[in-house]
């Protein structure tokens, strides 16, 4: 399976890996296991920004998981070499900035995961968390972290 042609044919392209904003490094290559440090929904150098139930929609959240876990997924391949040593999406966690009465994280976090089910097939089905928080770093409306365990 070529995952960067599946990409092309969804109409999404793999953005170069974010600088981190802080001290960490982007992600860590741990025998056959990736950890990607959280990443935010940043694309062309525009940052989504706000808070889920205040001033930002489910559907606006929603893809800008998608944003996030495409930016995790460049990490991958940085230290991968090629996505296509992905056998399996482990685990995706969740982070959304949200109003106090605001609900609906999973439904934003779906972003991520229906895109990573859509590229890998089975091996693209994982363990979840999508967190509730009341801000997060920047003012990003999400951020999004996975595991993913590279084939030998």
């Amino acid at each position: 399976m070529n995952v960067e042609k599946k990409l092309e044919e969804l109409g999404y392209t793999l953005p170069t890996v974010p600088a981190p904003v802080a001290a960490y490094v982007p992600g860590v290559l741990d025998g056959t296991l990736v950890y990607t440090s959280g990443q935010l929904p940043t694309q062309n150098g525009v940052l989504c920004k706000g808070k889920l139930g205040a001033d930002t929609t489910v559907e606006q959240g929603y893809e800008a998981a998608r944003t996030a876990v495409l930016n995790c997924l460049a990490v991958v391949k940085s230290l991968a070499g090629s996505l296509d040593r992905v056998e399996k999406v482990v685990k995706v966690v969740g982070f959304v900035n949200s109003a106090p009465d605001f609900e609906a994280q999973p439904k934003v976090v779906n972003g991520a995961s229906e895109l990573l089910g859509q590229l890998f097939g089975d091996a693209g089905v994982h363990a979840r968390s999508a967190v509730g928080v009341s801000s997060l770093p920047l003012g990003a409306c999400c951020e999004v972290e996975l595991i993913v365990r590279l084939k030998p």
